[in-house]
C-alpha cells in the first residue's frame, strides 16, 4: 500500500516543480527532496515485492479513501490550479497530511514487521518524513 501512497506524493512534487504553479524556492527544494527519497523507496519495494512473488498493483481504483493522507482525486486536480502562494500553503498542509499517514503506516510495520529490510525501510520513511513535517509546518501558516 505505500507504493500509490509514495506515488502520490511524487505526482504532488511533479505539480510543485510545474513551473506555471510559481512555488516558492522553499517548496521546489522540498519538492525535489521528496521525490529523490520516495522515487528510490518505491524502487526498493516493487523490487521487494517481485522477489517474493506478490502481484505489483491494487488495481487502477482511486486509493485516497483507503490510506491516511492521501489528496483525493479532486483535491489533487483543486492543488493543480492554484498559484504562488496559495499554491504553496495548500501543498505543505497537504504534504503534511500526507506524510502523516505514511508514518502512521510505517509505524504499523514497525510495530508488525518482521522483514530486516521492510523494518529498515519503515524507520527510513519515519525519520525522513518527520523531518520533512518540520520544515512544511511553517510553510503551512
Amino acid at each position: 500500500m505505500m507504493i500509490p501512497h509514495h506515488e502520490q506524493a511524487i505526482e504532488m512534487s511533479d505539480i510543485a516543480l510545474d513551473p506555471n504553479t510559481g512555488a516558492s524556492a522553499a517548496v521546489i527544494a522540498l519538492a525535489t527532496q521528496i521525490k529523490g527519497a520516495q522515487d528510490p523507496e518505491i524502487s526498493q519495494m516493487k523490487n521487494l515485492l517481485t522477489t517474493w512473488g506478490m502481484p505489483m498493483e491494487m488495481g487502477s481504483m482511486d486509493h485516497s479513501s483507503m490510506m491516511d493522507g492521501m489528496l483525493s482525486l479532486e483535491d489533487m486536480d483543486s492543488l493543480g490550479q492554484l498559484k504562488g502562494a496559495e499554491f504553496d500553503k495548500a501543498w505543505a498542509k497537504g504534504m503534511i497530511a500526507h506524510h502523516e499517514g505514511a508514518i502512521a503506516m510505517a509505524n504499523d510495520v514497525l510495530a508488525n514487521g518482521k522483514n530486516s529490510e521492510i523494518l529498515a525501510l519503515a524507520n527510513a520513511v519515519v525519520s525522513g518524513q518527520s523531518t520533512e513535517i518540520e520544515i512544511l509546518k511553517p510553510l503551512a501558516g
